[in-house]
């Protein structure tokens, strides 16, 4: 009679646990989920790549990691693969039917999330220009030059793709960028927008962050360094005087004052 007893204690014991950890199940999800959601709208966030924009950098259905803290510790910079939103702006370079139902809806969410589904308004670009710089193509070699500094692609466009198919000249307005697909001929980028307003060029607050590494397939896995074309020091240096040379100006201005001050203070001695 003790050794049922025992038996019946420990077949009650063992439903419990089983009820409660169908009881915790829903929870764990929900946990789960919350923090997925609270990642990728603050760290970093897992996109799908749904186009043949940036090959062969980047593949068909190859998922990417993007950062979304980076650009708070530094400036974007030339040659940065970044994702940004075209909303309201840019036309999706995909079109994707709209959830028929609630479930739909859900579980498309959950993929944008989970980086399985691709956003419909997102795009993924390689920075070309930053505020100020002057973008054109192209030059004597059929390159495009950057503040007249010519830029060597090869590593990263697509094979045999020209560096444009397009003339253009333009200068990248404050708190813009001019932003290019790796596979030219394909790619629905700044070149095509050049009669919207900012002459092609989107916003920087809508970039979502850069992207950082391929994470899938595993055979592809590797980071998305900048290229070495954009550490050219011609480049960096004219980089330096567009962007320093209000802090400069000032620098001078303020300088005839500080020492107009220290004679006063010494004379007065």
């Amino acid at each position: 009679m003790h050794v049922v007893a025992e038996d019946i204690e420990q077949s009650a014991k063992s439903g419990k646990k089983k009820r409660s950890f169908w009881l915790e199940f829903p929870l764990l999800v929900a946990v789960s989920l919350l923090l997925a959601l609270l990642i990728k709208s603050f760290v970093i966030q897992a996109f799908y790549i749904p186009s043949e924009s940036m090959e062969n950098t980047l593949l068909v259905n190859d998922r990417v990691l993007v950062n979304k803290l980076v650009y708070h510790t530094r400036d974007i910079e030339r040659g940065d693969v970044v994702v940004f939103s075209g909303v309201d702006s840019w036309k999706g370079e995909v079109d994707l039917p709209e959830p028929s139902n609630p479930v739909a809806a859900f579980f498309n969410w959950a993929g944008t999330v989970f980086g399985v589904v691709p956003g419909e308004k997102d795009y993924i670009k390689r920075v070309i220009g930053v505020p100020g710089d002057v973008v054109k193509c192209c030059d004597a070699k059929d390159r495009i030059t950057v503040n007249g500094v010519p830029l060597e692609e090869e590593s990263y466009i697509y094979p045999d793709d020209k560096p444009s198919g397009r003339h253009f000249e333009i200068k990248v307005p404050e708190g813009r960028l001019w932003v290019m697909g790796d596979h030219r001929s394909v790619s629905y980028d700044s070149r095509s927008h050049q009669g919207d307003p900012g002459g092609g060029t989107i916003p920087v607050d809508q970039v979502i962050g850069r992207a950082f590494v391929i994470v899938w397939p595993f055979s592809r896995a590797t980071t998305l360094p900048i290229p070495d074309t954009f550490s050219q020091p011609a480049l960096q240096a004219a980089g330096a005087i567009g962007g320093g040379a209000p802090f400069l100006l000032g620098v001078a201005g303020a300088m005839p004052l500080v020492l107009w001050r220290r004679r006063r203070l010494l004379k007065r001695l």
